[in-house]
């Protein structure tokens, strides 16, 4: 699958978090959702976008905006992440990377000459409509996750 554009109905999927709970993108209808897809648990880049999104769910949760935090990682793997951090939003566990697939980030990758797949750092803001609004490719950690806070306004 590739990417979703801009303006196209986000793929519905439903993960459980770091405690276990399901959450279904149809449970947020009405509210923007912020879907950030992180390739590893506890790595510098990875801890660091999500602490940073962490740190402002107080201005997007006046927006009534939802964060979810995806990786291929499991459940386990996010609680100890989550504990470790502080993080109270939820991680969503794709372990057979459905959802990432659905969302087009599970990509090859390239590493040391070494080809294998893996998520693609990439964020979805979508819409109380349940449509794309915005993404984000090849994230660079610093300062997105407060440009994807000012794109909910």
């Amino acid at each position: 699958m590739s990417l979703i554009d801009p303006g196209k109905k986000a793929p519905a999927f439903t993960l459980k978090d770091q405690n276990g709970q399901a959450h279904r993108l149809s449970d947020y209808a009405g509210k923007p959702v912020v879907l950030y897809f992180y390739p590893k648990d506890d790595t510098p880049g990875c801890t660091q976008e999500t602490c940073d999104f962490e740190a402002r769910l107080p201005a997007l949760g006046k927006k009534k905006a939802a964060v979810f935090g995806v990786s291929i990682l499991d459940e386990k793997s996010k609680a100890k992440f989550a504990a470790k951090h502080g993080i109270t939003f939820p991680l969503l566990a794709d372990a057979d990377h459905a959802v990432a697939e659905k969302y087009g980030v599970w990509q090859e990758k390239s590493r040391y000459g070494r080809k294998y797949m893996g998520i693609v750092r990439t964020t979805y803001l979508i819409g109380p409509d349940g449509k794309i609004v915005q993404r984000w490719d090849n994230v660079k950690v610093d300062g997105h996750a407060e440009a994807v806070a000012a794109a909910i306004d």
